[in-house]
């Protein structure tokens, strides 16, 4: 959940709740937000066109976006969430898995994806821990999980 005092360029509701996103020149970051964070539209061009690309995500999970990107972290966090691009959608990899191909440790990967400032867009929610889901946004519980959970049923193409 996100800082109250940042300064989106958008602010919609989403299936998943309230959603706060930063993108001027590119998208550096969308954030889980609470309801009383008043909406907000678009003010730039490019918050516009995250905001649709997100409302056609949510209508159909098949939808690819193609967006700018910028968000920032190290160079090991921008190889990882560049990896968790590469995870098509209705799929998931473990952890370990994604390590083991990064030369690293899950440990770490688990760190990027929680660090991770533009979920949905880099998919951070297919990546899961060996034994079940693992975490989301740092958590193991509560309502992180269940956006985790809601996203993978969502992307299900079973």
């Amino acid at each position: 959940m996100a800082d109250r005092k940042k300064d989106y360029d958008a602010v919609i509701d989403s299936p998943l709740g309230r959603l706060g996103i930063q993108a001027r020149d590119v998208l550096t970051s969308i954030d889980f937000i609470s309801s009383r964070t008043r909406r907000r539209l678009p003010r730039t061009p490019l918050a516009r066109r995250v905001c649709t690309q997100l409302k056609a995500y949510f209508d159909d999970p098949k939808n690819r976006f193609h967006l700018p990107l910028a968000p920032g972290g190290t160079p090991f966090q921008q190889n990882v969430w560049r990896a968790m691009q590469r995870i098509p959608v209705g799929r998931v990899r473990r952890y370990g898995d994604l390590a083991k191909d990064l030369k690293s440790a899950a440990r770490a990967v688990g760190g990027a994806c929680r660090a991770n400032p533009i979920p949905i867009v880099i998919p951070c929610h297919r990546v899961i821990s060996a034994t079940g889901l693992g975490g989301f946004m740092g958590a193991t519980q509560g309502r992180a999980l269940g956006i985790k959970r809601w996203l993978l049923a969502h992307e299900r193409t079973d």
